[in-house]
């Protein structure tokens, strides 16, 4: 359903390709809504869970968009030329966030500014994008053994986090940041830290048609949109994308995903992960620190405030 012709100049839209994510929708369609998001841009990539009605019962509200295939997430460079062709077709001069839907943005100060005080406060700095690490939150025990009610926030259940270690280095020719480390390095790539997940990103950005994602949200062009995200400790203003993979369906997921074989470049590599993450793991250890709000995160060096 297309009602993008409600979208207004001074709309914040939400950019997302998903599939299966029944568990999550609700409560992140409800979390960006109360934070100030204006019109939600999906590709519905091939749900078969009840997502894609859900999705279409949403768009009745007039502030979402939804496109539906069944092409090859592979294929699509994992997404990027659907997101991308959103953004260039919907995103000019609009801030776009970019996300995927295990993704709740946080930054400190967020429950007196919404999204329209931090772009405003973006615009008046001249900064065009706001960085975030993505950051691993989990429970406390086995995965197999949680529940969980979509309608309520997933950081009831996912309450831990890893305050470190982590480590970053600049890449060459763009100079985008690749950070790693956390709860998915420590569990599942111990013995192979090189293939562990890359947690940067640069979700917000006042997009223009020239604006390109290279790599998920992970690497643009123009290469000096990259300087906008200087990681942990960094002293540019950044949030944090709480990630909220670990909810109990992803047991059943892994499978899924491992056999569609859609999410990685060599997925054979992949196998281990997979396996390990179908037992229902328990990611807890005695040091996780768990998750009060995005200041506890700015005191850990997780995040940079903005000058409000």
């Amino acid at each position: 359903m297309d009602n993008t012709s409600a979208i207004q100049p001074s709309d914040i839209l939400v950019v997302v390709v998903l599939r299966n994510e029944i568990g999550r929708l609700p409560y992140f369609l409800e979390y960006y809504r109360k934070l100030g998001a204006g019109h939600f841009l999906i590709v519905d990539n091939g749900s078969d869970d009840g997502s894609a009605a859900l999705l279409r019962q949403e768009a009745q509200r007039g502030d979402l968009s939804v496109w539906h295939t069944c092409d090859s997430y592979r294929g699509s460079r994992f997404g990027l030329d659907w997101s991308g062709w959103l953004l260039m077709r919907y995103g000019h001069r609009h801030w776009c966030l970019t996300l995927d839907a295990d993704e709740l943005l946080a930054y400190p100060g967020m429950g007196r500014h919404d999204l329209h005080a931090l772009t405003r406060r973006l615009d008046q700095s001249g900064q065009r994008g706001f960085g975030a690490m993505m950051l691993d939150l989990f429970p406390k025990g086995p995965l197999a053994l949680q529940e969980y009610d979509s309608r309520t926030p997933p950081t009831d259940l996912l309450s831990w986090f890893d305050p470190g270690p982590y480590r970053a280095l600049r890449q060459s020719p763009q100079g985008n940041l690749w950070l790693q480390g956390g709860a998915r390095d420590r569990v599942f790539f111990a013995t192979t830290p090189e293939r562990a997940p890359t947690l940067n990103k640069i979700p917000l950005i006042r997009w223009h048609w020239r604006y390109a994602y290279t790599n998920a949200t992970h690497a643009l062009l123009p290469r000096q949109l990259n300087g906008l995200y200087d990681g942990p400790n960094g002293t540019r203003p950044s949030g944090v994308l709480l990630h909220t993979k670990f909810l109990p369906e992803t047991i059943a997921q892994a499978t899924a995903q491992q056999q569609r074989a859609e999410h990685f470049h060599r997925p054979d590599l992949f196998d281990d992960y997979y396996a390990l993450l179908a037992s229902g793991p328990d990611l807890w250890h005695p040091a996780a620190v768990q998750y009060t709000g995005p200041d506890q995160l700015a005191d850990l060096g997780l995040c940079c405030p903005v000058d409000w």
